[in-house]
């Protein structure tokens, strides 16, 4: 039991400090020099690197935060035997890259909004029902022409999917519970969407 907890404490850690690693900072500062806190939101996130360096590495750094966030909890889900049959390392692996990505320790807990690396751990978790996310959030980009719009929309969706895909209900709980934080993070998306000063894709 102690080391089950203490492995699960490990992980947690490790999975925090995975999704501390600002990729979109370290990109924009690598290419321009930039701090890209100080630029467009201030967000680390894919949409802002955008702005500032256009889609290739807007979708560059989009896949590299999905990276970041899967891996902690593939590791979590093969090798860390704390709740296993009910997905707790998973989830607590999860939560902690989102947190990470979101509130990175190397960059005075101000980072992105966890979207990206959120959609990677669901595929972690389910490969399905990663899937059918990504695909709902492309498709709402597409057509509203707003990142803020899918990501908002394919976050409130995920828990339903989560469930319909038959994942533990661990995984569904934190579906919920990440899209309600991520839905917070996108409150001043919320205010510009509102009165339509929100930056499109396109």
């Amino acid at each position: 039991m102690i080391h089950a907890i203490f492995d699960l404490a490990l992980t947690v850690m490790f999975a925090y400090i995975i999704g501390s690693i600002p990729t979109g900072y370290l990109i924009v500062k690598a290419k321009t020099g930039q701090d890209i806190r100080t630029i467009g939101s201030g967000s680390t996130g894919a949409t802002n690197v955008k702005r500032v360096l256009g889609k290739k590495w807007f979708f560059t750094v989009m896949v590299l935060d999905a990276i970041k966030g899967a891996l902690p909890v593939i590791f979590a889900k093969f090798f860390v035997n704390a709740g296993t049959s009910i997905g707790i390392a998973p989830v607590a692996a999860a939560v902690a890259v989102i947190i990470g990505h979101s509130k990175p320790c190397f960059l005075q807990f101000k980072g992105g909004k966890s979207v990206a690396s959120g959609i990677g751990t669901i595929f972690a978790l389910n490969f399905t029902a990663g899937f059918i996310i990504a695909a709902v959030w492309g498709v709402v980009t597409y057509f509203s022409r707003y990142v803020s719009v899918g990501s908002i929309t394919a976050l409130i969706l995920s828990p339903f999917i989560m469930y319909f895909c038959r994942t533990p209900i661990a995984y569904v709980g934190y579906c919920l519970l990440g899209a309600i934080y991520i839905v917070y993070l996108h409150r001043e998306n919320i205010k510009r969407l509102r009165a339509g000063t929100e930056n499109k894709v396109r």
